[in-house]
């Protein structure tokens, strides 16, 4: 989406245990701030300091929250279908549970 980001992630462990979502927050903002910055030419912040997260405990939700995720650039008339927005990357397994097709 042109304003904002929507990731959806199973935290990875590592010999301290979970790695935190604000570590993941932050590195990810982090690197993609410097490539974003780099790509433009320009320098300063690209990303508000606040995120929102919202952990889903259920399996089913998780296609629910998917099909939100991937409908967005729809609902927001960036384009037709899904699949045609060239941001959008699903992994397949969860593009089948959404009935999606593969796109990244």
């Amino acid at each position: 989406m042109p304003d904002h980001v929507h990731m959806a992630f199973t935290p990875l462990v590592d010999d301290d245990g979970p790695i935190s979502l604000h570590e993941i927050f932050q590195k990810v903002k982090s690197e993609s701030a410097h490539k974003v910055n780099k790509h433009l030419g320009r320098s300063g912040v690209v990303w508000q300091h606040e995120s929102f997260d919202h952990v889903l405990r259920h399996e089913e939700s998780l296609a629910a929250k998917l099909d939100y995720m991937v409908q967005n650039p729809v609902r927001a008339g960036l384009v037709q279908a899904a699949e045609q927005y060239q941001w959008l990357w699903l992994e397949k397994s969860k593009c089948d549970r959404v009935g999606r097709t593969h796109t990244g």
